[in-house]
């Protein structure tokens, strides 16, 4: 197909195409003549995945480029898995200051007692503890021993992630699998966990000043339970009390 075809059929405008293909995200098509290229049904899948990345998981150019690097160089889901690809890369003058940055003792410690076997002088490991290191110096009462949890809940989610990845793929379509279970899944759950703490704060706080008044409209008008007298009675959960 010509370019003008691969844009209607993407939804990309030719332009984009053209600047996708300069800056290395797109191979390029089959030259046919000096003045025009022949492209296929892999540059129209490529196109989706860079929309994907670009439009959907909102990484920047260079990110997109340095994902889809990642694929090429490295078909092993494992290893794409366990890369970083939102930001740049780091000098190791810089890697082995973040190392040693407050928290991260506390990050690794977690790790260790969650018994994984990973590199804790990774970017994960370096965000964690300077998220740990944020919450001390806000007196929260967060620490380590607190996401405890929270990672306990993350180690069933990464069971279920490398789930996705167990079919019949050759190496190609197991390195792209395995970036998009990484990279689309995450907001996923992110999107997820903000809609059930959005419904467990109507159950929680529905009826206190100020609670969920505008968080979701069916609170306005979900019926309550009557109790003995006949009014209706509302429960705060057992942290906050039942009040009547």
């Amino acid at each position: 197909m010509r370019l003008a075809e691969l844009s209607s059929l993407s939804g990309m405008p030719a332009a984009t195409i053209k600047y996708y293909l300069r800056e290395g995200l797109l191979p390029p098509g089959r030259r046919v003549t000096a003045t025009r290229a022949e492209y296929g049904e892999a540059h129209l899948h490529r196109l989706r995945l860079i929309r994907a990345l670009i439009g959907v998981r909102r990484l920047s150019v260079g990110a997109a480029k340095r994902v889809l690097g990642t694929m090429a160089r490295q078909p092993d889901p494992h290893r794409i898995l366990g890369t970083p690809i939102d930001g740049g890369p780091e000098s190791p003058d810089g890697d082995r200051e973040r190392a040693k940055a407050p928290g991260v003792a506390g990050a690794r410690r977690l790790v260790t007692e969650m018994g994984w076997d990973v590199d804790t002088g990774t970017a994960a490991t370096r965000s964690l503890g300077e998220i740990l290191h944020a919450l001390s110096e806000l007196s929260t009462g967060i620490d380590w021993r607190t996401l405890l949890p929270y990672a306990r809940l993350a180690d069933r989610a990464s069971e279920l992630d490398i789930e996705q990845l167990n079919g019949a793929w050759g190496p190609e379509e197991a390195a792209e699998r395995a970036v998009l279970v990484s990279l689309l899944l995450e907001p996923a759950l992110l999107a997820l966990r903000r809609l059930a703490v959005e419904d467990k704060s109507v159950r929680h706080f529905q009826g206190v000043e100020g609670g969920a008044e505008s968080t979701c409209e069916e609170a306005a008008v979900r019926p309550l339970p009557e109790d003995g007298r006949g009014s209706p009675s509302v429960s705060f959960g057992a942290s906050k009390g039942t009040a009547t």
